[in-house]
């Protein structure tokens, strides 16, 4: 109470933030008064006055930072570099804060300026993709309100129709004036490319350059001169993939974006949310196929689905006997518990199966399945009772176990198919055995080793396909089009055509509906989009739903939210929700709403949570002859025609989650029946006097217009979605602008939200009210739970994007690690050089410590060991150290640092002479051994990281907490991963040789693995370096397969040679949003070992490191 009254007297929080900027907007009205009476050219010009001031503030700071980094590149001494990144990483903030005080102070000029432009434009005839339009826009003063708070790095919750598209013109302009670059992300292409030629008009009036990311292809010039505009709109898929390809790159030309400097996001919560779950991923190639296995397991496990459906239907044949018993024998506990038991039984084994659903109505069998469910898991027994199940599903959890049954179904003569050793018991029984040489002893681990292998990828096959038949439907989670499965997103309802599941569910999916399954897939590089746009030095976004995530933007991204106040009041009215029993009745009252609108002229849009139910109420609609439209994943081709048609009165669409589209439904004539609204005269327009409506009270009641409105967009609802944020999106889709129109929601009990989420409620809810088949609900009761079951399922999702981030996080820390060294190479230099030396110097330290161990007394240390070992891996010579057949003994070398001093000695001697030798190619030798050992690297790490993140949750069975265990492991593989990144890179350049130019061969084409490309000579494309230019090659890696082209020679050279695309760069890659064409499947000549089976040669160790090390004898 008290609470609400301090809100009544002090107002909001967002209307105290609207009052806080109204001044802002005054100044701005101040400055446009001034600016009514300039030229043309004088208002054009006020773009070169502003960064003239921007400029005197900011360019000594800016000057001293880039002296700093030019300073820095040509010095050799690490702690000179060190001391020069530190101070750079001071100065840059102050460069950041001193420009933002002055965009401040030119904020209220700036933002009148675009005012003023806007406002000449009007009437000006101008080209939209391809439609002729004419400008009609000028910013409002809520506009301006929405701009203000862009600036300032919030978010700008704007109801649908505020004109979000004009009001980011403003803070775009004010942010790009420094020249570092503004971004625009929208959700899809369309919008983008929109967008950018749209409100491009604006920018190009007052002097600026836009750019559209989406307009041009990955990796061109055209795509760099985008990011080179003051201005650049694009997806986000586009600006987080391009981020990872600059950091796929072997030549710094070839980098495409510059800094993070400022980015608003539209529809903000569905790119940060909705899209967070889901990290950005380009992948390449495996080196196994068992692409075979998942189609010959199919059989098997579509045969298990079957049988457990048999299974479940005699349950629930069983429940209902027992039902009729509990019924009739009043009093008989025994029996009501059976009854829960077969019950939940069936629930566990198959939770859609229709009798489940009807028998779960009558009155206390809920109830009673809830009682035995908590009974068995308080005494830990559900895996007892689940064990005459073949497999049990968790919807919730999305999970499916196999039972011990179910394997016995699938392998019924041989019960140890499935079962996995344990390997570290079998290795220490070997280990034990002293019957067994050293070699047999390899041998029986690599068998052992192998098995477990085959049986794990079995295992994990079966589990991936039951997945897919138990917990995937068609047309609700993909749909399947030219024969290939593509996914549906569950927020948009869209199709995202080259996304794929990972892990092999995808290739799963694909073996159920009996279509090409394609190969799997390894990560090369990822990120998540939380950890992308934390980038960016200031960031904001604007959307219709925010307030609802206001706490999760706050603790990921620091972002505050700010309720924008309409320019006019919303006129829609939002009815309560109505529930019915079952989707039967739900259908037929729906039907017959649509049908009384439909009569009446209105326009109606349904909104539906799949293309399954989108398709069900158009055959319903079909029978009953009313011509609608469908807008869903199958039909979005022709999305802007459907929008376009959905204002026509008593037109009816049928959209599949239409929040986000980006597009408004403008109401034709006819439809809106007042010029000014009775509901709308309630209240003023913002910063208006109240207007004097075309209806007094008592007729407004008279026509419905507070309850049933007889004009408008009329929105029903198919049922609720899991967010409480995607249900306030469908109905912002009416009402935009002050036009009248309602909302109205029809749920039944059957739905999933229900279902999983309010079980125990309902049930109870249910059996005080003692509904009836037909009967309407409309209990407060039900409106709350169905609040709070929303509340629950968006507090899960949030948990489940924030437990990602979490694990993203360590993985962040070493993606920037390894980006900042692959920079290195890139920019070359002395820097560069510097950074080659240390890690040979701690190569060679590192194989000092193994020989010469601290703890070593000075006879036990094996210099002669030491003296082989860099002789062999580094081509080092270290005459003074002894043979292992010399007279002279480690004694000689007292002092261990002398012998240390000496080995780092012989290796910088060693790094001189090959730079030398090297000569003017020095530095792009250096770059690409650099590159090409750091990507073969982080690649292999990426993919470690990937297992060991799949098996980290096991961890919490032994009462640890799973990502503290993925930290601490993840940073020992890391530090692993730099120790081997150092070894290899000083192995690989001291056994670099310079090589002559190869002689002229007679032209010829030649084919390639990849995109069609037409190649003459040596493989070159024409403009490519000459082959003289790859005048060199590391011993062990030119006749390698796994090696990448030096820099400067084109991809087409180096598919010629053998090159793979994960070498090559990232032109050839794939990635999980469907950019990029899929990777080339290389021509195979015999069965090929993966990088990390089992090497065959027996000795247990891993293939690449053993005999798939560059430089290691063949098999």
């Amino acid at each position: 109470m008290i609470k609400q009254a301090v809100t009544n007297f002090l107002g909001t929080k967002f209307e105290r933030d609207v009052r806080k900027i109204q001044p802002i907007v005054d100044e701005i009205h101040r400055h446009e008064d001034r600016l009514k009476h300039f030229g043309e050219e004088e208002l054009q010009a006020q773009t070169e006055k502003f960064r003239r001031v921007i400029h005197e503030r900011t360019h000594e700071l800016a000057e001293k930072i880039a002296e700093l980094k030019e300073t820095k590149k040509r010095t050799e001494s690490a702690s000179d570099r060190e001391r020069m990144a530190m101070q750079i990483g001071q100065l840059e903030p102050e460069l950041h804060t001193a420009t933002q005080e002055v965009l401040d102070e030119l904020l209220p000029e700036a933002y009148a300026t675009v005012r003023e432009a806007c406002r000449r434009l009007m009437n000006k005839d101008i080209v939209v993709r391809g439609h002729d339009m004419q400008w009609d826009m000028v910013p409002y003063d809520v506009q301006l309100i929405g701009g203000i708070v862009l600036h300032q790095g919030k978010i700008a919750e704007m109801a649908t129709g505020e004109g979000k598209t004009l009001v980011a013109t403003m803070p775009l302009y004010l942010n790009a004036l420094p020249g570092r670059g503004a971004h625009l992300v929208t959700v899809n292409d369309y919008l983008a490319k929109r967008d950018s030629e749209w409100m491009g008009t604006v920018f190009e009036y007052l002097g600026l350059s836009v750019g559209c990311l989406d307009a041009t292809e990955p990796g061109t010039a055209e795509r760099r001169a985008a990011y080179e505009c003051e201005i650049t709109y694009g997806t986000n898929n586009e600006f987080g993939f391009d981020y990872l390809r600059d950091n796929m790159v072997h030549g710094l030309a070839d980098r495409v974006q510059r800094s993070h400097n400022y980015a608003i996001i539209d529809e903000v919560d569905s790119v940060l949310i909705d899209e967070a779950r889901t990290p950005l991923i380009i992948s390449g190639p495996v080196g196994r196929e068992d692409n075979k296995r998942y189609g010959e397991f199919n059989a098997q496990v579509s045969g298990l689905a079957r049988k457990q459906a048999r299974l479940v239907n005699a349950l629930l044949a069983e429940a209902e006997e027992l039902l009729g018993r509990a019924e009739g024998e009043e009093g008989d506990q025994d029996a009501w518990y059976q009854l829960g038991e077969k019950v939940l039984l069936a629930h566990r084994g198959m939770p859609k199966n229709k009798k489940l659903a009807k028998l779960l109505q009558e009155p206390g069998v809920r109830k009673i399945m809830q009682r035995v469910e908590a009974d068995y898991m308080r005494e830990k027994r559900l895996h007892e009772l689940e064990e005459d199940l073949l497999y049990s599903m968790d919807e919730k959890g999305h999970q499916v176990h196999l039972t011990d049954q179910g394997l016995d179904t699938l392998s019924p003569k041989d019960h140890e198919a499935f079962v996995v050793p344990d390997l570290s018991q079998v290795f220490h029984e070997i280990e034990k055995d002293e019957s067994l040489s050293t070699d047999e002893k390899r041998a029986k681990i690599a068998v052992q080793e192998r098995e477990y292998a085959e049986k794990s990828e079995k295992i994990h096959i079966i589990h991936q396909l039951l997945k897919a038949h138990t917990l995937f439907e068609r047309d609700t989670d993909y749909v399947v089009e030219n024969g290939q499965v593509i996914i549906v997103d569950e927020f948009t309802g869209r199709k995202m055509a080259g996304r794929r599941w990972s892990d092999g569910l995808h290739q799963a999916v694909e073996a159920k509906e009996a279509v090409t399954v394609r190969g799997e897939t390894q990560t090369l590089a990822t990120i998540t989009i939380q950890n992308y746009f934390r980038m960016y030095d200031k960031l904001a976004g604007m959307t219709g739903t925010a307030e609802t995530e206001e706490g999760e933007f706050h603790e990921i991204y620091g972002l505050e939210v700010v309720v924008i106040p309409t320019n006019r009041p919303v006129r829609r009215i939002d009815q309560d929700d109505v529930v019915y029993k079952t989707k039967r009745e739900k259908y037929a009252a729906l039907l017959d709403e649509i049908e009384r609108n439909h009569t009446r002229g209105l326009p109606i849009l349904v909104g539906t949570t799949s293309v399954d139910t989108s398709e069900t109420v158009s055959r319903m609609l079909r029978r009953r002859g009313i011509k609608h439209n469908v807008l869903n994943a199958k039909y979005h081709e022709r999305e802007a025609e459907i929008v376009l048609q959905a204002g026509q009165p008593g037109a009816v669409t049928i959209a599949t989650n239409m929040a986000g589209r980006g597009t408004d439904i403008k109401l034709a004539a006819g439809v809106v029946k007042c010029s000014v609204c009775a509901i709308d005269a309630q209240q003023p327009s913002f910063g208006r006097f109240r207007e004097e409506a075309d209806l007094d009270g008592a007729r407004a009641n008279e026509f419905g217009c507070n309850d049933d409105p007889p004009c408008g967009l009329v929105i029903l609802g198919t049922e609720r979605h899991d967010s409480r944020r995607i249900d306030r999106q469908l109905r912002g889709r009416s009402g935009r602008q002050g036009d009248p129109g309602s909302s109205l929601f029809f749920l039944s009990l059957e739905d999933d939200l229900m279902r999983l989420f309010m079980a125990e409620r309902l049930a109870k809810i249910m059996d005080k009210l003692g509904a009836e088949e037909g009967e309407v609900i409309t209990h407060p009761w039900v409106t709350k739970a169905i609040e709070r079951a929303q509340k629950r399922v968006e507090l899960t999702n949030f948990e489940a994007r924030k437990r990602l981030l979490e694990y993203d996080d360590v993985m962040n820390q070493q993606r920037e690690v390894i980006y900042d060294l692959r920079l290195f190479a890139l920019e070359g230099g002395e820097d560069l050089k510097g950074e080659v030396w240390d890690m040979i110097r701690d190569a060679v330290l590192t194989r000092f410590d193994e020989y010469v161990p601290e703890t070593e007394h000075e006879e036990r240390w094996d210099l002669a060991g030491l003296k082989n070992r860099l002789l062999l891996e580094f081509f080092l010579h270290c005459p003074e150290l002894p043979d292992e057949n010399s007279l002279d003994t480690a004694l000689e070398w007292e002092d261990r640092d002398a012998v240390a001093d000496y080995a780092v000695e012989r290796a910088e001697t060693a790094f001189k002479k090959k730079l030398e030798d090297f000569g003017e190619e020095a530095e792009r030798i250096l770059s690409y051994i650099f590159l090409y050992t750091v990507d073969e690297k982080w690649k292999d790490h990426l993919y470690d990281l990937d297992q060991l993140k799949a098996g980290i949750y096991f961890r919490a069975w032994g009462q640890k907490d799973p990502l503290v265990e993925y930290k601490k492991e993840a940073y020992e593989m890391f530090v692993d991963l730099m120790g081997d990144i150092r070894t290899t890179l000083a192995d690989r350049l001291f056994k670099a040789q310079m090589m002559p130019p190869q002689p002229m061969r007679t032209p010829r084409i030649t084919r390639v693995s990849g995109p069609t490309l037409d190649t003459t000579d040596e493989g070159y494309a024409p403009g490519a370096a000459a082959p003289a230019a790859r005048g060199f090659a590391p011993t062990g890696v030119a006749a390698s397969a796994q090696a990448g082209p030096p820099t400067g020679v084109s991809d087409a050279a180096a598919a010629a040679a053998g090159v793979p695309a994960a070498a090559r760069g990232p032109s050839t890659l794939v990635t999980n949003r469907g950019e990029g064409p899929a990777p080339a499947k290389p021509v195979s000549t015999g069965d090929k070992v993966g990088r990390n089976d089992p090497c065959p040669c027996g000795s247990g160790r891993k293939y690449k490191k053993c005999h798939g090390r560059p430089g290691s004898p063949p098999l």
